[in-house]
């Protein structure tokens, strides 16, 4: 047992022993609250007493044996020599004053050889004949060496009521007050505990001794069995009315007045007010002010609440929770504390439920709880009267799931899809049901929906859509008011799907997935922009951040689009939201991928894999398991990319956006694998869907040219031709990504001549693209075509530069074929053993560093001085000075990975 030292205390009661020694009378109530020390205190005195030769008799009340006349004298008498202490006959002659004379004449011959120590602990519990004796021994042995010592809980009544009164007009009345111990005590009495360890252990005991020793004997001082048998304990033993009016209090878990509480606990007010004023005399309620002003926060710890609720009878547990939601409701509580007692209760019966969980759901949503959202919509779920209102809530629920988990979020649409196809549902569910389909780019599915939902309202014969506001039932998925105009419907084809044709005039909802027409690019990407400066992650934001980082990425350039990427997975990241994050690191991945960072797309796609919730299919984990696949493909990493593409879209799933990046990942993967017919067919199905769709931008989805990488596998050159040739008459055409991939690859269709003058140009486009893995590869072409022209010098620095370009993107299957068997360390073509310094680089002048970047791009010093509008001397003059200051011996030695930005190269 830990020893509680509570000096001063204690020194009261020694003064008492010390005068009762030397022939004084004395009479001490002891008073505290449950578990605040009362009995040992008593049990310390009375060692002390027989320490210095005192007789002690011990007695203590019991609440089960208040009724039991005597009950307490006759264990006095027990502890008294034999026959010492006489009793009356019958507990009818307990009021007689002769037995209570002899009673007090008895005790007073006991002290004539020793001094008496009379010990009783709870006396609210002591019978009252028992407490009339000790009453009338208090006022009779004022002159003999006796101590009565008494303890009791200031918030029960005696049996007695008058006890305590009387015993406080006694002139040798010392009265007693057993607090909790302070956070100082606390640390005190532990000095192995730092002070903030101390301090924890005062907050979960509220400095109740009993609650604290208890914590002591539990693991770490953390709460667990011991500290929950403590807590019923004090709980059971403050009083007749405590344990249902705890049980009240852990239902309730928050603010609660006594008529509250009262009214749950089945008690009337002035009983719940004396329990509560017991419950937090003890320290097992976290107060924040008087009882009927500001009430009580509930009981102190999680660990004290759920050792009252598991002490519960399930059935009555459920009850008290849906008592509590009508008082709740009753009381105009908000709707996330009623539904919250409902979902305590798992009860729907009330007619108000749905409505209510529906209206608190969408409530922890905005709050940022989207655990407990779900955990309503499920119950609300088991409240819904019919097919219509079930589906309303399943779309609900893969809203707020996609947050968490969005696999659940993509399976949860599948009732309602199966609903709207037998008919059964009506506007207000196809509406929102075709919302949540686009948002989860679902195309084909939310275009049907949207078909029934013009069908629906063409036969009602209503001037808007479906009985629809505005007619438009996409409305909200786009935020962007200066370029949606850009965005509100798909460029119509011959070949348009009918499901696209049926919107009529509302936003198909390919439309939300599609880039800005030609002419508005420009102000869409400063719009984009704009937007993203002052948007926050939210349910409500999380469509339109991904629309406007699809914007930059494909308008823009993806070097600029890539630090609002990584900003928005990491508000993705911190809001713990692991389906946010995957469609923001989806699009960091691509943004990496675009600039030629494989390794970097490759684990920032993993790691947002290894975050998502292991559990199904979904299209968007599928197509983000793509963009890594398609990443390791490239670096050469085969079995890997084969490892992260068994993630197939979900049967029925593949009518939308995702399934085309998972097609692609798998075509570039059958590409390098040498299955060229499987290849071609994923590219040219991701074709005929982006005609289908109006999303056919080879700025977002290249496929004629993977096509055509293909065919030219197959041997298939004139029909590669056609779909080069058709990419560079697309709108895109001008973007210098799209036509330097284009020009690459029908550069190999070409004369030696002509394709090596359509290799350069493919090389200075790229440079400007960003994309250090497409540049690589179109500069090992252009090593290629060289070497076979005839310049073998220029082909050498072409290729070192490819293979250093290969090697920064992680490509090694690329370094490979480039220069065959050089190894990182090595001091030939492929190694950099012996490059200038970094500080050598930077004494070069701005004019010194546009001729030597270019000149390491393989350019002639002819093609040099035309592309700076300078003479051949000049660009002479100018490497002679490169070349003496990084102090190599000429051209071949020039440091390949001179920055663009920083040569100020002219693009």
């Amino acid at each position: 047992m830990l020893p509680f030292r509570r000096a001063e205390e204690m020194s009261v009661s020694a003064a008492l022993l010390e005068g009762c020694a030397e022939g004084k009378a004395g009479l001490l109530l002891v008073e505290g609250a449950v578990g605040c020390g009362k009995s040992e205190f008593l049990e310390t005195t009375a060692a002390h007493a027989e320490d210095r030769g005192a007789l002690v008799l011990r007695a203590g009340g019991a609440a089960t044996e208040r009724g039991r006349r005597l009950g307490v004298l006759r264990r006095l008498a027990a502890d008294a020599p034999p026959g010492a202490l006489p009793l009356p006959a019958s507990p009818d002659d307990a009021e007689d004053p002769l037995a209570l004379r002899d009673f007090a004449v008895a005790v007073r011959e006991l002290s004539a050889t020793a001094p008496v120590v009379i010990c009783v602990d709870d006396l609210h519990h002591v019978d009252e004949p028992s407490g009339r004796h000790l009453l009338h021994l208090a006022r009779e042995t004022r002159r003999a060496p006796v101590l009565l010592v008494l303890t009791a809980s200031p918030h029960e009544h005696d049996s007695d009521p008058l006890l305590r009164t009387e015993l406080l007009r006694l002139p040798h009345f010392v009265r007693l007050r057993l607090g909790r111990l302070t956070p100082d005590a606390v640390h005190a009495l532990l000095p192995g505990r730092t002070g903030a360890e101390a301090a924890l252990l005062h907050e979960a005991s509220g400095g109740n001794p009993l609650l604290l020793r208890a914590l002591l004997q539990d693991p770490e001082g953390r709460p667990a069995d011991a500290y929950a048998r403590a807590v019923l304990t004090c709980l059971h033993r403050c009083g007749p009315a405590t344990p249902r009016l705890g049980a009240a209090i852990a239902v309730l878990d928050g603010p609660a007045t006594p008529a509250h509480l009262a009214r749950l606990s089945g008690t009337d007010e002035a009983t719940a007010v004396r329990a509560l004023a017991a419950l937090e005399g003890a320290g097992l309620l976290a107060s924040d002010g008087p009882h009927g002003r500001r009430g009580h926060h509930g009981l102190r710890h999680p660990a004290a609440r759920a050792a009252v609720l598991d002490r519960l009878d399930p059935a009555d547990r459920s009850a008290l929770h849906t008592e509590a939601a009508l008082l709740a409701r009753a009381s105009g509580a908000p709707d996330t504390e009623v539904a919250g007692q409902l979902l305590a209760a798992r009860d729907t019966r009330p007619d108000w439920a749905l409505p209510v969980l529906r209206s608190a759901a969408d409530q922890h949503v905005a709050e940022g709880d989207p655990d407990r959202a779900v955990a309503l919509l499920r119950l609300a779920h088991e409240a819904c009267p019919d097919a219509t209102s079930r589906a309303e809530v399943d779309i609900r629920l893969g809203v707020v799931l996609g947050r968490t988990d969005p696999a659940a979020a993509e399976h949860r649409l599948a009732a309602p899809l199966a609903a709207a196809g037998a008919g059964q549902l009506g506007p207000q569910a196809l509406a929102p049901l075709a919302r949540a389909l686009a948002a989860q780019g679902r195309i084909e599915e939310s275009a049907g929906v949207l078909e029934r939902l013009a069908a629906d309202g063409t036969r009602a014969g209503g001037a808007r859509l479906g009985g629809i506001p505005g007619g438009d039932p996409l409305d909200g998925l786009s935020a962007f008011p200066r370029w949606a105009a850009g965005r509100r419907s798909v460029p119509a084809e011959s070949g348009t799907d009918p499901a696209v044709r049926s919107a009529g005039t509302t936003v198909h909802p390919a439309a939300l997935w599609a880039l800005p027409v030609e002419a508005e690019e420009g102000v869409a990407a400063r719009s984009a922009e704009l937007f993203l400066r002052g948007a926050t992650l939210a349910e409500g934001t999380v469509e339109p951040v991904a629309q406007a980082l699809r914007t930059l990425l494909y308008l823009d350039g993806a070097a600029r689009a890539l630090p609002w990427c990584e900003e928005f997975a990491h508000q993705a990241a911190r809001r713990g939201a692991p389906g946010w994050l995957a469609v923001f690191a989806g699009l960091t991945a691509e943004a990496r991928l675009r600039l030629g960072d494989l390794t970097g797309a490759a684990e920032t796609a993993g790691e947002a894999l290894r975050a998502a919730p292991a559990r199904g299919t979904s299209v968007l984990l599928g197509a983000l398991a793509g963009t890594r696949a398609r990443a390791l493909t490239a670096m050469g990493r085969l079995e890997e990319a084969a490892a992260a593409l068994p993630r197939p879209a979900p049967a029925g799933h593949t009518g939308g956006v995702h399934a085309l990046a998972h097609l692609r990942a798998r075509g570039h993967h059958a590409l390098a694998t040498s299955c060229f017919h499987a290849a071609l067919g994923d590219f040219l199905d991701i074709g005929r869907q982006a005609k289908r769709w109006g999303l056919d931008r080879p700025r977002v989805l290249p496929w004629r040219t993977d096509a055509a990488e293909a065919l030219l596998r197959l041997g298939e050159a004139h029909q590669a031709e056609r779909f080069l040739a058709d990419q560079l008459t697309t709108r895109d055409a001008a973007d210098p990504w799209v036509r330097g991939t284009s020009l690459r690859l029908r550069a190999s269709l070409r004369e030696p001549r002509e394709r090596q003058t359509m290799l350069a140009k493919a090389v200075d486009d790229l440079q400007r693209s960003g994309d250090k893995y497409e540049l690589a590869r179109a500069m090992a072409d252009f090593g290629q075509a060289l070497r076979e022209a005839g310049e073998p010098a220029r082909a050498a620095m072409v290729n070192r530069k490819a293979w250093h370009l290969a090697k920064t993107c992680g490509a090694d299957t690329l370094r490979e074929r480039i220069l065959p068997g050089h190894a990182e360390d090595d001091t030939g073509e492929g190694g950099r053993a012996g490059a200038p310094d970094a500080a050598l680089v930077a004494a070069l002048s701005e004019s010194e560093r546009r001729v030597a970047l270019l000149a390491v791009h393989g350019h002639t010093n002819r093609e040099i001085a035309k592309r700076l509008y300078i003479t051949v001397s000049t660009v002479e003059q100018h490497l002679t000075r490169v070349y003496r200051k990084l102090d190599i011996p000429g051209r071949q030695a020039l440091p390949v990975d001179l920055d663009p930005a920083a040569a100020g190269v002219p693009v």
